[in-house]
């Protein structure tokens, strides 16, 4: 054998090998992305398998894969209870999001846009009191918030629950991070052609930064719509009940209705989940474009 040919071997064993090692890392990839959807996914089978079970099935001592009550049955009962009012609150719920994530995202827009262009002492001051700000648990503000809804009278009413959550200053953030890398060309060209700051923003900067828009309203919609603990400081007539805070209502002390709960928990995640399919796509874009990881 010629050293040509030695070589030419060798070349082919090592592609081989290479190709055996890139086929072994990809097989790897795919069986910890299974492993870990499978484990996400755990959550939702569970409350999909105790919505269509019954109350014995549930707290059976041995665990038992498949439901035993498929039907409507539980779906009327959790529909049906006056008690409850599953669908008044789904209702409320629908309101304080829809509402809630408009503002939060004006709102947002516009302080973002405003930290990322003006880049005065005082700017770069409010940058980072808004990124400190961040580093404050929610919870800590609910006392000092509950004080000044309560002296304002919005105790039970739409105003308590959608006002205090409007300024999101991750949301603020979001924004401030994807318009410091929008292009200033496009804005001067808008300043040449007549359109002042406030014109160029609205018909040149928000037309152009959609991704992020709805990654905001997103992110927004589904924690404004899974929030429970300001619901249920706010809205103490029963009127005013979010679905979350509705639902709470199944847990006792005489115990709790494991197979209404759940059907309620069910009907209760269709809305976000709606949304997020339709809008996973701007979700990645936009978290993307703000430069997390």
């Amino acid at each position: 054998m010629t050293a040509q040919q030695a070589g030419a071997r060798g070349v082919r064993l090592s592609g081989s090998s290479g190709r055996r090692t890139r086929g072994l890392g990809l097989w790897l990839r795919y069986l910890t992305l299974t492993v870990l959807a499978v484990a996400f996914l755990m959550p939702f089978y569970v409350i999909a398998r105790n919505a269509f079970s019954t109350q014995s099935w549930i707290t059976a001592a041995s665990w038992n894969w498949l439901p035993n009550a498929f039907g409507v049955d539980n779906v009327a009962r959790v529909l049906a209870d006056p008690g409850i009012g599953v669908l008044a609150a789904l209702g409320t719920s629908a309101v304080v999001a829809v509402l809630q994530t408009v503002g939060t995202v004006v709102i947002a827009m516009m302080a973002g846009y405003g930290l990322a262009r003006w880049t005065t002492r005082a700017a770069r001051w409010a940058t980072g009191l808004t990124v400190f700000t961040l580093m404050v648990p929610t919870t800590v503000t609910f006392v000092p918030m509950f004080v000044m809804v309560s002296t304002l009278g919005w105790i039970s009413t739409f105003r308590g629950l959608i006002i205090p959550g409007l300024f999101s200053a991750f949301a603020a953030y979001l924004f401030r991070s994807s318009f410091v890398d929008f292009p200033r060309e496009l804005e001067e060209a808008a300043a040449i052609d007549g359109a002042g700051p406030w014109r160029a923003f609205w018909r040149i900067v928000v037309p152009n930064s959609m991704g992020m828009v709805a990654a905001v309203g997103t992110i927004t919609f589904i924690g404004t719509w899974n929030a429970f603990l300001w619901p249920l400081l706010i809205a103490q007539d029963p009127g005013m009940r979010t679905v979350q805070v509705a639902l709470s209502q199944y847990m006792t002390s005489q115990g709790i209705r494991y197979p209404e709960m759940f059907m309620g928990a069910l009907i209760a995640i269709a809305p976000a989940l709606v949304v997020f399919v339709f809008l996973q796509r701007w979700l990645v874009q936009g978290v993307t474009q703000s430069g997390l990881k």
